[in-house]
């Protein structure tokens, strides 16, 4: 099982680990690197270091409340960083929506798309059918703006899977191979903490068509209202659903902590993952 992402192939035979690179000014976990080339840079390059499978650099924030960004300031947050990681040695995903900017992040060299609207933006389709970059479809409810309003649901779980269904039959209709996808149930975008944990606990359902599920949960605010912790003292919880996710059959955990992650899958491998030991 892999995922055909630009130049790279990546297997799926374990889960890959997805570094946030946050280059906004307000990003809900306190780590935005907006304006600071250097630092976006060396953030990125420490957690290559420390085994980061790709990177996902996203230069406008989706946290609850956000308001969007102008596409040529989302560019110019993005495309220095884009270009000084050109040669990483691994995959580089862009968080946007936006078409224009998903052009330019695949001309600069990303290999994947990591979309919140799911290319139901006009034009998104058309500005990665005929590339060869992977894409991850998410699901949210509403805009960042207000989905945290009063999010509704008769049934999370099932509405999540028709919704992200359709999305991949759009891309599919579009030419889109299906070992470019990846699948994202979003969790906290427009949902209350009931309706995340439903998802959690639905994982391993949720994916269909052998299409690998991708969970981002890292320093969330679920997190935080299970544990009453602020954002940066939420490691310890994104650990635990880092593993709850992946022993539901998530393939890539999209975190901020790169190397404490890595550990906790490393035991876990070890015990129920079917690691060798030399």
């Amino acid at each position: 099982m892999t995922l055909r992402c630009g130049n790279f192939s990546l297997s799926l035979q374990r889960p890959l680990l997805m570094g946030i690179v946050n280059l906004t000014p307000d990003s809900f976990s306190g780590d935005g690197l907006a304006n600071d080339t250097a630092r976006a840079l060396a953030h990125a390059r420490q957690q290559i270091d420390a085994g980061a499978d790709l990177l996902d650099i996203g230069a406008e924030s989706s946290r609850p409340g956000a308001v969007p960004t102008a596409e040529d300031e989302e560019l110019r947050r993005l495309l220095p960083v884009l270009e000084a990681l050109n040669g990483c040695g691994i995959p580089i995903s862009v968080d946007t929506y936006k078409p224009a900017v998903m052009r330019a992040a695949l001309a600069h060299g990303a290999s994947m798309i990591n979309d919140i609207h799911a290319l139901r933006v006009p034009g998104a389709i058309a500005a990665v059918a005929d590339s060869d970059c992977a894409i991850c479809l998410m699901h949210m409810q509403g805009a960042p703006s207000s989905m945290q309003e009063q999010p509704a649901y008769q049934d999370v779980a099932s509405e999540v899977q028709a919704f992200l269904r359709a999305r991949v039959t759009a891309a599919r209709a579009a030419g889109i191979a299906a070992d470019r996808l990846v699948l994202d149930p979003g969790f906290g975008f427009g949902k209350t903490l009931q309706h995340n944990l439903e998802l959690l606990r639905a994982l391993a359902d949720l994916s269909f068509d052998g299409l690998p599920m991708l969970a981002g949960i890292s320093r969330k605010s679920m997190l935080g209202a299970i544990t009453g912790r602020p954002a940066d003292r939420r490691l310890p919880a994104s650990l635990a659903a880092a593993l709850l996710a992946v022993q539901r059959g998530a393939k890539i955990l999209r975190v901020h902590d790169v190397a404490e992650t890595s550990d906790a899958l490393a035991i876990w491998q070890a015990v129920d993952g079917g690691l060798q030991q030399p």
